[in-house]
């Protein structure tokens, strides 16, 4: 164990930090959870935008109904990577991968970083693979570490490390209630696994496993980076400042609305209207005093016309930013060849940098731990990328970088 991993882990908790609050904010605006308000939610423009490029994203780069990933041999005669291919294939449809995926999509468009744990099943299981979309709020990342903050009972934790004695000061507490929640932190540095309760105190003293990764099973993968920064940006961190304005503008158009449908309005003290028994509804009579205006209507000065022109701007920016007005299906209207082409050639454009990312954040990283994983289950054998093969990928957006590279 490396003497400064506190350290390590309270400075990637200090620099996540102010990420945090931009994490929380693009997900109550675009993917409310149970615990946000709904009430304070009065547009969806952003979030059907998000579920719209999520789907999208998916098609692209990750069809299921195609071979999206090809292992090359260096030399053709041998058929090791073909077998390995095959079986990469299998595991990974078999797996639960393609659904976990999607959940990663929509933390990647939203925050601009997303976490996919890739862990092996025991042997016997219709998969090799198990995956795992870890929520960005209980990641914190240096540059070559990884922590994994998690609260688990203790039974949980006991099934995860069954080698793992509790501490004696938890003992007795955990023998009475198993349930007992404990805060667990995973951290990967380099190659090197050490888990260990967050109670307070050194880490040496509640230490639950330790051990060692030939392959990193966090696959952690970004949208788009700015210089010096180790958490990604995605459209919707863009958008955000449009996003909170609609959703403002939305919620003032209603409140008027309110006010136009009920109405404000004033009586004159006479002694005869009493206000707190006056029902505004079809058929009601209001008694006055003779010679008292009565209940009159009073004139409200709102006129949010002009709010349809600022809506209709700021969701328009909203839809750019998200690129649903980019990558809508080609069914929406009848497009020529040449209109197909120029639109796929705007699309490379969009997506190339983010995808050519993607393909090393994410693709490569995910070939290397599935191809160790099987290589150590003795399904196939040992193939490394940097010398036995090449990666080649095959999916659509890879074909169309490939057909702009060759113009």
């Amino acid at each position: 164990m490396k003497p400064n991993l506190q350290q390590m882990y309270r400075k990637a908790i200090d620099l996540r930090a102010p990420w945090l609050n931009r994490w929380e904010s693009a997900m109550r605006y675009t993917c409310p959870t149970a615990d946000d308000d709904a009430a304070t939610l009065f547009d969806a423009t952003a979030a059907d935008a998000v579920d719209n490029l999520a789907a999208s994203i998916y098609s692209l780069l990750t069809p299921p109904e195609s071979l999206w990933v090809s292992l090359v041999p260096e030399s053709m005669e041998s058929p090791d990577a073909n077998l390995a291919t095959i079986a990469l294939r299998a595991n990974l449809n078999d797996s639960n991968f393609y659904t976990t995926i999607h959940q990663c999509y929509m933390d990647l468009i939203i925050l601009g970083t997303a976490c996919l744990f890739m862990a092996e099943n025991p042997i016997g299981s219709a998969s090799a693979f198990s995956f795992t979309a870890i929520p960005m709020r209980d990641i914190a990342i240096l540059k070559d570490a990884i922590f994994h903050t998690a609260t688990m009972s203790a039974r949980e934790v006991m099934e995860k490390y069954p080698s793992w004695t509790p501490p004696a000061d938890l003992q007795d507490q955990i023998k009475q209630d198993p349930e007992t929640p404990l805060r667990l932190v995973q951290s990967l540095v380099d190659t090197e696994f050490v888990a260990w309760l967050d109670v307070g105190g050194d880490i040496e003293n509640n230490i639950v496993a330790t051990g060692k990764f030939e392959t990193n099973p966090y696959i952690i993968f970004r949208w788009s980076v700015a210089s010096g920064e180790l958490y990604g940006r995605g459209p919707v961190m863009r958008a955000l400042p449009d996003i909170k304005t609609v959703n403002k503008v939305v919620e003032l158009v209603l409140k008027n609305a309110t006010i136009a449908v009920s109405g404000i309005w004033q009586a004159d003290d006479d002694g005869v209207i009493n206000l707190s028994n006056i029902n505004l509804t079809p058929g009601a009579i209001i008694p006055k005093a003779v010679g008292s205006s009565g209940l009159t209507p009073l004139a409200s000065g709102a006129d949010f016309d002009v709010s349809q022109i600022i809506l209709k701007d700021l969701r328009e920016r909203i839809r750019h930013a998200l690129l649903a007005d980019r990558l809508g299906l080609l069914s929406e209207k009848e497009m020529t060849a040449t209109e197909i082409m120029a639109r796929n050639a705007d699309m490379m454009r969009i997506l190339g940098a983010t995808y050519g990312r993607l393909l090393h954040e994410f693709i490569r990283p995910l070939v290397e731990r599935g191809l160790q994983i099987l290589s150590r289950r003795g399904v196939i054998e040992k193939i490394s990328l940097h010398s036995d093969a090449e990666l080649k990928y095959i999916a659509p957006i890879a074909k169309m970088a490939l057909e702009e590279t060759l113009l």
